[in-house]
């Protein structure tokens, strides 16, 4: 018998977890499923990170230990609202060796047609991280064709020379950067150029 998490969530306050846990519950049953858990988030938008969404979280750290055989949610955008989101998800869950139902789109990843849909997901959401990066590489190309600068702005000549004595003074890279007014990763750059 399989062990079986639910995932239910709400965006708003108002809303309620019950239908979905209730529609969950009998397709479990049907499908011969021991619940051994139930994760919800009520009241958060599926638009927030992991980090603000606590049984979300939880639900994936389960995974990774293998405390059930299949997660079930009850609507593709419970589980995230970007496709990026959602095959992460189901990478993370798969990875941990899980099945993944989805109950509103039909999506079952115990089936061959589950699984095929998963591996057609993971290709729309590698298309569209695709075309993410050619735009911000064609934004980043247009900005330098404009002589925009990118990175740290460089430090001061007389700031650097101030550091280069310190350390040549004997100073560690805390004190120095303290006397310098800098970050100590600046001074761990000038000092690995006084050493090249």
């Amino acid at each position: 018998m399989k062990r079986a998490a639910l995932y239910l969530r709400v965006s708003t306050a108002e809303q309620t977890v019950e239908n979905q846990e209730r529609e969950l519950r009998a397709v479990a049953e049907k499908a011969g499923w021991n619940i051994t858990h139930v994760f919800r988030d009520d009241g958060i938008s599926g638009s927030k990170g992991r980090d603000k969404r606590p049984g979300f979280d939880a639900m994936l750290h389960a995974a990774v230990r293998r405390e059930f055989d299949i997660v079930a949610a009850w609507k593709v955008d419970r589980l995230g609202r970007s496709l990026q989101d959602l095959v992460n998800t189901m990478s993370e869950i798969r990875a941990a060796g899980l099945d993944l139902y989805i109950h509103q789109q039909a999506v079952d990843t115990t089936t061959p047609s589950g699984k095929a849909l998963f591996g057609m997901l993971s290709v729309f959401a590698e298309f569209e991280l695709d075309m993410i990066r050619e735009r911000v590489n064609a934004g980043i190309a247009r900005a330098k064709a404009k002589g925009q600068r990118f990175g740290r702005p460089r430090i001061e000549a007389e700031v650097e020379e101030y550091i280069r004595e310190q350390l040549r003074a004997g100073h560690g890279i805390l004190k120095v950067a303290s006397m310098a007014g800098v970050g100590s990763g600046t001074v761990q750059r000038v000092k690995a150029a006084m050493a090249s």
